[in-house]
């Protein structure tokens, strides 16, 4: 049994006041939810854990968790996606992903591991910065978010993107992760 599913008990998640199943991941997002929430300057209100997302590729479908969505001005600036292990490999489906969580490109994408994070200017896929502390702060989204004009993207583009993080997130996942659900 890899360790990333071994569960520990329960704790209580930091943003909703939930119980989740206490695993090494999980404390690992909660790190992440108290860095956003007691550093970073967010309110509990603008970050929506575990977002629910379905992928296609073909006739093939699943459901998947992104783990942070933070909304200002009632617009989703920030996707968050932590993974165990490598980042570098995580960028390209999390760029995907932010193309198709809403009907616009989402302007931030965060890809992390627990312990280090590239911030992604997803519009064009390029790392902007690395490590958990160059995570946008409230008041830096809230600048890139005023300035940005959330591009639609179209139903093609969303088609191709979806594949992409189908192919990622689903034919890579492991057989037993939770946050992966094959419709």
């Amino acid at each position: 049994m890899n360790d990333h599913h071994l569960i520990l008990g329960e704790l209580e998640d930091c943003i909703t006041g939930e119980s989740l199943k206490d695993t090494h991941d999980e404390r690992y997002r909660q790190q992440l939810a108290r860095l956003l929430v007691n550093r970073k300057g967010y309110l509990k209100s603008e970050i929506k854990p575990r977002k629910s997302l379905i992928v296609e590729a073909g006739n093939r479908r699943a459901r998947i968790k992104v783990d942070f969505l933070v909304y200002l001005d009632g617009r989703a600036g920030m996707v968050i996606k932590y993974g165990p292990g490598s980042i570098v490999t995580r960028r390209r489906p999390l760029v995907a992903i932010s193309r198709v969580l809403e009907t616009y490109q989402i302007p931030i994408a965060v890809v992390t591991n627990g312990v280090d994070a590239e911030i992604v200017e997803a519009t064009s896929g390029n790392v902007i910065s690395q490590g958990l502390d160059t995570i946008p702060s409230r008041a830096r989204l809230a600048e890139i978010v005023s300035g940005n004009d959330f591009t639609p993207i179209s139903a093609e583009r969303a088609a191709m993107e979806s594949r992409i993080a189908y192919c990622f997130e689903v034919d890579g996942s492991c057989p037993c992760d939770e946050d992966v659900c094959r419709l």
